[in-house]
């Protein structure tokens, strides 16, 4: 499944979709990005009726590979969805905020 890569600075300038941020509880309380919903990659599955269906889901998480994990189940629950590319770790090596 061919899931599209974001950078982080796409991914700040995206304002019309939800960020899933699926990386543990101690993790997210290191920093976030502003505005985006913590569901750990764990409870994906049972908590992907939080999101909405219509509105485009970019996945996130240290690195990008469970991001990616989520974004290719979130596509296969119907959903239009991308992944950041090189997780928080790129979002911080950028300079961009945390929350």
């Amino acid at each position: 499944m061919q899931i599209a890569q974001l950078t982080p600075a796409q991914v700040a300038a995206d304002t019309g979709s939800t960020v899933v941020d699926v990386r543990e509880p101690d993790e997210v309380a290191t920093g976030a990005i502003a505005g985006s919903t913590a569901i750990p990659l764990g409870q994906l599955a049972a908590r992907v009726g939080e999101l909405n269906p219509t509105t485009p889901v970019i996945t996130v998480c240290q690195s990008g590979r469970r991001s990616q994990q989520a974004a290719e189940a979130l596509a296969a629950a119907g959903l239009r969805v991308s992944n950041m590319a090189g997780g928080m770790n790129a979002w911080r090596d950028a300079g961009l905020p945390t929350a």
